[in-house]
């Protein structure tokens, strides 16, 4: 077996990292002649059994999709190179870190003043089954051949034209994101110093400065500095967690035993309002707290986006995608089951919260520990408030500017913004997210916090849009494989449910993103800014993705058709290589005894 790989290298190895980069040039140079102009060059033949060199020219532009053999493009390609240095750590802390945010330390109040406790428990209990589903079917493709996002996922197995239409529709996403958390940001220090004393602009200022330094010096700082952050946040739901068990069962100053009180009294759904009662309106109650169950789970799909610079994609994704599911459990369902125990949906002290925006004072979690009677924790809650949210407004800007190269290297966005430093930050795109970072400034003026209200209603239907395509996608991946006669019991992850799970979950979450915002109808007076900002993703997918196929002139692939085996070659021996070395690892901790590294590796690194 022949592998041509560039002059600059020496080694006949062929688990290069670099070589993998080079690889993913030529797919791309084939897809983008435009973005990677191949010269006439060198290519070195190196036979992988024997170690034979032998040097040719060529002019090829493009891999064979089932051959060995294919060149090198030479030239600009050089700085379009992400550089793979996120571990298996990384990637599942990046994506745990991404989701838990305010959505759940603040967004599970007003579920559980919408709907009630158990309303609140099946609406997150539901969409997290959803979230199960369409991460496994992220896993299976990720883990087989990784991309560069999804947009490259949904032009290589569905069509070009989904590609685009979801590359646009999360980089919108991911442009609001960043604002919107930086606002919150300068919000939540308004719990100890009022903008009358500091205006927020300085707060925002302080927090964006650090933020695109972290994002600047390159990933492999990126994913320690956020595997320590996301680790931080991880205690503090685990501390919170078990905070609210034992105030549940009466551990607090009070010794109140709550238990299941409040389901009972007042109980466990609640009406929608006073127009609409009795079972009728429990249920559009329980239908209005998916909203915010949403939310709450938005950014766990972020796996999809960092595996493109992961060591050994194989073993790493299929991982993160297992633990993440698994902290998803204990975090979403553990802490919402625990808080509808400890607060009634008509606490004057939640009630009083309605309208109050992203501080330790609108939380549910607040209100547990005031009425359990302790004093000082407040304060220190606000503090891990500040903390979640300057880390997912961190993980989003990188994901912004990552889903824009994604989009370049495919070709459906200018190529400067496919140019990556020596560090393999594609700064050109962080640069233009920087700049939507900007819209933050809007908090400056008092009334401003509310459109930010509205931004995070667009942002939940971006979410689910997301979601909808890698179903749609993983779909057509699996009727392609079965078309080809690929054999799934090989691959290093397969989705549980294959097709079948996919099609529940696109059923259901096509269901919620038509249903989420529809009690704008049921009141007296129709709330249009509400409908416009919870359905405007809607039209912008569908006429970015009917606009370039109307351009293009592009169809859906066939079956057949579909490329099941550019790079696959490449990761077959990444993951042979990753297994070696894994057994070189099992070995040296057995030789060393029970250390710090093997208690790591057996205990912690299924939590952290």
């Amino acid at each position: 077996m022949k592998m041509p790989l560039k002059k600059m290298f020496t080694s006949a190895s062929p688990r290069n990292s670099s070589s993998l980069d080079s690889d993913h040039d030529a797919y791309y140079s084939k897809q983008n002649p435009d973005n990677f102009p191949v010269k006439e060059q060198e290519i070195y033949n190196i036979d992988l059994e024997e170690n034979n060199v032998s040097s040719r020219s060529s002019t090829s532009t493009s891999p064979s999709a089932r051959d060995d053999s294919f060149v090198v493009p030479d030239g600009k390609d050089e700085n379009t190179r992400l550089r793979k240095e996120l571990k298996a750590r990384h990637i599942s802390m990046i994506a745990i870190g991404g989701s838990l945010g305010t959505g759940l330390l603040i967004g599970t109040g007003t579920a559980l003043l919408t709907g009630g406790p158990v309303a609140m428990l099946i609406a997150y209990a539901f969409v997290g089954l959803l979230v199960f589903y369409t991460m496994a079917c992220l896993g299976e493709m990720a883990s087989y051949i990784p991309l560069d996002g999804f947009t490259s996922y949904a032009s290589r197995y569905v069509d070009p034209a989904l590609g685009f239409a979801i590359g646009y529709t999360y980089l919108f996403k991911y442009f609001i994101l960043p604002p919107n958390q930086l606002t919150a940001a300068a919000l939540v220090i308004q719990y100890w110093i009022s903008r009358d004393r500091v205006n927020p602009g300085v707060w925002i200022t302080i927090f964006l400065v650090v933020i695109v330094a972290i994002n600047v010096v390159g990933v492999k700082f990126f994913g320690e500095f956020e595997f320590w952050l996301s680790s931080f946040k991880v205690m503090v739901m685990l501390g919170l967690i078990l905070l609210l068990f034992i105030i549940m069962l009466g551990g607090g100053p009070n010794h109140d035993r709550l238990g299941f009180r409040y389901w009972r009294d007042p109980g466990a759904f609640k009406e929608y309002s006073t127009a609409i009662t009795g079972g009728k309106g429990k249920f559009v109650s329980f239908i209005a707290v998916f909203v915010y169950s949403l939310f709450s789970y938005t950014g766990i799909e972020l796996t999809g986006i960092v595996c493109s610079e992961a060591e050994n994609p194989r073993k790493s994704v299929p991982k993160a995608i297992k633990l993440t599911v698994y902290r998803i459990i204990v975090f979403y369902l553990c802490t919402v089951f625990l808080l509808g125990m400890c607060v009634a949906y008509n606490d004057p002290r939640l009630l009083s919260t309605k309208g109050k925006s992203m501080s330790a004072a609108a939380s549910p979690f607040v209100v547990a520990i005031q009425n359990s009677g302790i004093k000082v924790l407040p304060h220190i809650f606000n503090a891990c408030v500040l903390v979640f949210v300057f880390s997912a407004c961190n993980s989003d800007l990188y994901v912004s500017s990552r889903n824009l190269y994604a989009l370049a290297i495919d070709g459906k966005a200018p190529k400067i913004f496919a140019k990556t430093s020596r560090w393999g930050v594609p700064y050109n795109a962080l640069i233009l997210s920087v700049l939507f970072c900007c819209l933050a400034y809007m908090n400056v003026s008092s009334g401003s916090a509310k459109i930010f209200n509205y931004f995070v209603n667009v942002v939940s239907m971006f979410g689910i849009l997301s979601w909808i395509t890698i179903l749609i996608v993983y779909i057509y991946f699996d009727k392609a494989c079965r078309a080809q006669g690929i054999d799934k019991s090989k691959f290093a992850y397969v989705a549980p449910g294959q097709r079948y799970g996919a099609y529940f979950a696109l059923f259901f979450c096509i269901l919620i993103a038509l249903i989420k915002n529809f009690t704008v109808f049921l009141g007296h007076k129709f709330d249009y800014k509400t409908f416009i900002t919870g359905y405007i993703g809607l039209p912008v997918y569908v006429l970015s993705w009917a606009g370039y196929k109307l351009i293009y002139k592009t169809k859906v692939i066939k079956s057949t058709d579909v490329d099941l085996y550019t790079f696959k070659e490449i990761y077959d021996r990444e993951e042979e290589e990753g297994r070696r070395k894994d057994q070189e690892k099992e070995e040296r901790l057995k030789s060393n005894g029970k250390n710090m590294e093997w208690f790591y590796e057996k205990f912690l690194g299924n939590i952290f």
